[in-house]
């Protein structure tokens, strides 16, 4: 029983896998807004309903890693360990990114970007996952912090944290579209990612700091 439903998973996982695969595929090639669900579900190889039974949206066809992006700043500063800050969290998990050629955080290549920005849908789209990650960091903050139910506090530093994230990742992409491989993007990005929390350090360096064990 219990193969039978590891071998169910695994099916779904690698039918997701293909569909996603094969819509990048003519995304890249053909623009993501030439590009219709039925293409996409003819090249992978099943019915329509199953493309969308699995992603229900066209553009989260193209930006796969909608929850993991939107997931990340609040799960960084949940883990973070004790003596540290949100602020400090956030830009620990930023820089080591930055080390990793991270994709979440906006490396990719030239095509892919190019694909995203020539595309109003996926731009609009994109700017959604940015609200909605700072819809949970804010609401962990708030757990964090004890704050009361329509404290402002936590939306407002989720805000400044966001908005910092939001203007390093359009960095990437724009050094992405200008043709800088992926080292000098790291390079750039560092320095500014660390220009950048040195900005919020006086004003957020003491703000949800987890208690010591």
């Amino acid at each position: 029983m219990m193969g039978g439903m590891g071998l169910r998973e695994l099916k779904k996982q690698q039918t997701r896998q293909n569909i996603s695969h094969q819509a990048t595929r003519l995304f890249l090639r053909h623009g993501f807004d030439r590009v219709t669900i039925a293409d996409v579900a003819a090249a992978a190889q099943v019915a329509k309903m199953t493309v969308t039974n699995y992603f229900p949206r066209k553009e989260d066809l193209a930006l796969d890693l909608h929850e993991v992006f939107v997931a990340i700043p609040a799960r960084t500063v949940a883990d973070r360990p004790p003596g540290e800050s949100a602020l400090a969290a956030l830009r620990r998990g930023f820089l080591d990114a930055v080390k990793r050629h991270d994709a979440v955080i906006g490396f990719s290549g030239p095509e892919f970007a190019r694909m995203i920005t020539e595309s109003p849908a996926l731009v609009a789209r994109l700017r959604e996952f940015h609200e909605e990650r700072e819809d949970a960091l804010a609401a962990v903050l708030a757990a964090e912090t004890g704050a009361a139910p329509g404290d402002v506090l936590p939306r407002l530093v989720a805000a400044q944290l966001g908005g910092v994230l939001r203007v390093l990742f359009q960095e990437s992409m724009r050094r992405t579209l200008d043709g800088d491989d992926h080292d000098a993007i790291e390079a750039a990005l560092t320095e500014a990612g660390r220009a950048a929390f040195d900005l919020l350090e006086p004003a957020l360096g003491d703000y949800a700091v987890r208690p010591g064990s």
